[in-house]
């Protein structure tokens, strides 16, 4: 009889204690390689793949997605097998564990091996256990709902969409009787998942999903800092042309030679460290009853990632050059966009800079993010008539704010550090010079 190894959550961080299963990267009955990557789980500060413990059949899953799981509690379960002849390790299409002896014949590897959590089969795939609850609640067939899933599962989400576009009307049945069926669908609202109800524009749906670890964190210490800090805004705009005409000027080359695109968040984030190096205020936190100053600038870049929004962390920024911090960039977004970033991508980080601009916001208010004392909001670039020189002209305008904690930052302190960014994006030598 072949062993079967558990599936455990292992250690992922300290303090986290509580992780949130995220997608299932095999299905159960496929045949996995020792160290491939099972499944993603997501932590309060990163996403992170379980790999399997050892070759085999993945026998059993315990908890599926969005389901929240405790450090060393068992997920799934493995089956240890050899691979099976043909095969290519990676494949959804070894069905359950062998049967003992031939493994030949394709024709019986249901009738082997148990499959204690194996979702109900119908017509040509599988039914997964949350569908077939709607399906029960709506008094739909499996087979009048196109299968979106691996190996044609039918998805919680493919019965969800069919009850939204209006189509779930039963099968053809007997001839209508009385002008009483209306009423049905308001009794199809038990389920904590979904609630749907007829009205004279057709079904009305809800659907109700746990909040991710990322998003409860976000959500968590968005709040702490609006409760503990004494938050105020400045703002003020910046010139975009000289950094456009460098850049215009010379990101080919910088792409030739580094193997990066030149963009702008390297002047911002160079631009910053100068700005802190002035105003040290903005650099530092409150820790306790004490202030605490840094001599160095490790600067946190808000992006935009697989599952919310993401600030890792440029270490030492202070020592880099523009290529390093636009290629720490590039990686960090290709890792985010993966749901790859490690816990130790997000800790620590003196000062943050967001960049909503790259969505079309043309101003807003950035929220500090604890403990840190500041972060730069830097929004849309838009050409506006501005007066120089007593003239009117049409320049590239960006609106830049501020979030300050004024616990520790004063008001002359904040104006003075935007004024620093101000000055040296519009004259850039400024950087080369330190002036």
């Amino acid at each position: 009889m072949s062993d079967i190894i558990p599936v455990e959550v292992p250690t992922v961080g300290e303090s986290i204690s509580e992780v949130q299963i995220g997608n299932w990267l095999k299905q159960e009955g496929d045949w996995v390689k020792s160290g491939e990557d099972l499944v993603e789980i997501e932590t309060e500060k990163a996403s992170v793949q379980i790999p399997a413990p050892a070759s085999g059949y993945l026998q059993s899953i315990t908890k599926q997605s969005d389901e929240f799981a405790e450090v060393g509690q068992q997920i799934a379960s493995i089956q240890v097998a050899e691979q099976p002849a043909g095969g290519d390790g990676g494949s959804s299409n070894g069905g359950s564990a062998p049967a003992a002896g031939n493994t030949a014949s394709a024709p019986a590897p249901t009738a082997s091996a148990p499959a204690p959590s194996s979702p109900a089969k119908s017509g040509g795939g599988f039914v997964m256990p949350a569908a077939q609850r709607l399906l029960d609640e709506h008094k739909l067939d499996a087979s009048q709902v196109p299968a979106t899933g691996p190996g044609g599962r039918l998805l919680k989400e493919d019965v969800l969409a069919y009850i939204r576009n209006g189509s779930s009307r039963p099968a053809p049945a007997a001839p209508p009787a009385a002008p009483t069926a209306p009423a049905a669908p308001t009794q199809q609202m038990s389920s904590p998942e979904t609630a749907s109800l007829m009205t004279s524009g057709g079904y009305r749906s809800e659907e109700v999903k746990p909040m991710s670890m990322l998003r409860r964190t976000i959500a968590s210490r968005l709040v702490q800092a609006q409760q503990t800090a004494a938050l105020l805004t400045t703002f003020n705009e910046i010139n975009m042309a000289p950094v456009m005409a460098i850049r215009s000027k010379y990101k080919d080359a910088f792409a030739k030679k580094h193997g990066v695109k030149l963009g702008f968040m390297s002047f911002f984030a160079k631009a910053t460290v100068e700005a802190l190096r002035r105003y040290p205020a903005v650099n530092a936190e409150i820790r306790g009853d004490s202030m605490v100053y840094r001599n160095y600038q490790d600067i946190g870049i808000a992006i935009g990632g697989g599952k919310g929004l993401v600030v890792p962390v440029l270490r030492n920024v202070e020592r880099m050059s523009f290529a390093e911090v636009e290629g720490s960039i590039a990686e960090y977004a290709r890792l985010a966009g993966e749901n790859r970033l490690q816990p130790s991508d997000l800790m620590g980080g003196t000062f943050t800079i967001s960049n909503g601009g790259i969505y079309g916001s043309l101003l807003s208010t950035p929220i500090v993010n604890p403990p840190q004392s500041g972060i730069l909001g830097l929004h849309s670039i838009q050409e506006r008539p501005v007066a120089e020189d007593g003239q009117v002209v049409i320049r590239p305008m960006m609106y830049v704010a501020l979030t300050y904690d004024h616990r520790i930052v004063d008001g002359r302190e904040a104006v003075g550090f935007l004024v620093a960014i101000k000055e040296t994006i519009e004259d850039p030598a400024r950087l080369f010079l330190e002036v």
